[in-house]
């Protein structure tokens, strides 16, 4: 590894199978019917997909010599993990889903500890409860020293522009936190459940609809050093901010932000994680060079086997390209070169 520029994995993943247990146990009512719908929003091929391949990927999500292994082989030296999303919201109660996130976040950070040379890590908070998100945001940062939450795109009647979630905005602000947007599902349900769109298209659908919430709320006005990285390059809101803008222009009740929504992109972070040379450049050229970072979704199939590979085929300069795979992670986690043991 290089001391002055590690290779940085903002977006990977770590299965914690025995949580479903604890859930199931819980509610099991509640667990069969978050079953139920997970299986009407995918179709059931794309679910017995999505079965063999975690059985197929299942020593990568579990196992620390497996995950190493596979970083060392596409040259990446730190991987910042995140549970598998699958949050337990918005049905689990409060007790539960706190029980739950605290849960990931203790098995996650116990995974860090067993290598604090190549990991960093993530931990959940239950969205649909915003009176716990500080508590087990502090839980996950303070008490444990993970680097900051993975959230979903929403969770129920929660939206990232509900004004319950501004104490943990600036909590979240206050310690540095990273948040990781990544969704979980899609709500557009059976309109997707098939060719695998609940994935395809509902994913980036998702992360539009929140960064937009994020956005024409103000939440990014009222909390200008939040540390929000979004999963698979922001989803379509990038490459299509045009309309956004415009909209503000055009319509009165779009100003609950205080400048053109384009503008807001370069105070988010974005992985890589974007499938295609052409659309990591526009990404590059609406977020800025410094607010992409690198990002696999380690180690599904809808992420990418070499993400280093992936984008050195982009075309950047070697500027860019360098501040993508190391450079630009330092300003979304200050404490890079003190949370990893070298």
């Amino acid at each position: 590894m290089s001391a002055n520029d590690p290779v940085v994995d903002v977006h990977a993943h770590v299965l914690l199978p025995a949580l479903q247990a604890v859930v199931q146990a819980g509610d099991p009512e509640g667990f069969a019917a978050a079953a139920d719908l997970e299986t009407r929003r995918n179709g059931p091929e794309s679910q017995a997909a999505s079965g063999a391949m975690i059985r197929e990927r299942f020593a990568k999500l579990t196992d620390l010599g497996a995950r190493l292994a596979a970083m060392d082989a596409t040259g990446v030296d730190v991987q910042v993990v995140s549970p598998s999303p699958s949050h337990y919201y918005p049905w689990a109660d409060a007790e539960l889903a706190d029980r739950v996130a605290r849960a990931a976040s203790l098995a996650t950070a116990e995974l860090v500890a067993s290598a604090p040379e190549r990991l960093l890590g993530l931990g959940l908070v239950p969205l649909q409860h915003p009176s716990l998100l500080v508590g087990a945001l502090e839980y996950a940062v303070l008490d444990l020293g993970l680097v900051g939450v993975e959230i979903s795109s929403g969770a129920g009647d929660v939206e990232l522009s509900d004004e319950r979630l501004e104490p943990f905005w600036s909590r979240a602000e206050e310690l540095d936190a990273v948040v990781f947007l990544h969704p979980f599902g899609c709500t557009l349900d059976e309109r997707l459940d098939r060719y695998y769109l609940a994935n395809t298209v509902g994913q980036p659908t998702e992360n539009a609809v929140a960064l937009s919430h994020l956005i024409f709320s103000g939440v990014l006005d009222r909390h200008p050093r939040l540390r929000i990285v979004a999963a698979h390059g922001g989803g379509y809101l990038p490459a299509y901010i045009g309309r956004s803008d415009h909209a503000w222009r055009a319509r009165p009740e779009v100003h609950g932000c205080r400048e053109l929504p384009s503008s807001y992109l370069r105070r988010l972070w974005f992985d890589s994680l974007v499938h295609d040379a052409t659309g990591l450049r526009i990404l590059v050229d609406a977020a800025g060079a410094d607010r992409v970072v690198l990002g696999s979704d380690f180690p599904f199939d809808m992420g990418v086997e070499d993400p280093v590979a992936s984008v050195r085929e982009a075309g950047l300069d070697a500027s860019t390209e360098q501040g993508i795979l190391s450079g630009n992670i330092r300003s979304l986690i200050p404490a890079l070169d003190r949370a990893v043991t070298r």
